[in-house]
């Protein structure tokens, strides 16, 4: 999946891009207009997400009932809890990427995409056993120890 050090790179550059950005932002257009744009995205998107995550809910539940297996429904409410959680962080980089989260053909041609590379899938299952030699145990008797005889 993900290495520690991309991991930690992205966790220092999104943060490091998201500042530049809105003081850049707050430069053009000022600091409560940028500080009111934040706070807007924020609602608008936690409305959207509300939305979208009962439209999800709402079509697992019927593939339930019909006896199929919700597969892509689940991993769009993955994303849509990744969009979430990116939309309520401020920022607009964040709130952008949690926008896309929320739209829907985007979303699925998104899921598709990483199935079809593998970036998320079934996967190789819980690690196996090595193959070898196996013990077994229980207990045994000879059917002429049973019968009292030798």
């Amino acid at each position: 999946m993900f290495s520690f050090r991309s991991l930690l790179a992205l966790f220092l550059i999104v943060p490091l891009f998201e500042i530049y950005l809105l003081i850049k932002v707050g430069g053009v257009i000022g600091a409560i207009p940028t500080v009111f744009m934040v706070v807007f995205t924020a609602v608008v998107g936690a409305l959207l997400l509300r939305q979208q995550g009962f439209s999800v809910l709402a079509r697992v539940q019927a593939m339930l009932v019909r006896g199929e297996i919700p597969a892509i429904e689940i991993l769009e409410g993955v994303m849509l809890l990744f969009g979430g959680a990116l939309l309520l962080t401020p920022g607009f980089f964040t709130d952008t990427i949690g926008f896309i989260c929320l739209i829907t053909p985007l979303r699925r041609r998104i899921i598709l995409w990483a199935l079809r590379r593998g970036i998320i899938g079934p996967g190789d299952g819980p690690p196996r056993r090595p193959q070898g030699p196996r013990t077994l145990e229980g207990e045994y008797w000879r059917d002429r120890d049973r019968n009292g005889r030798d």
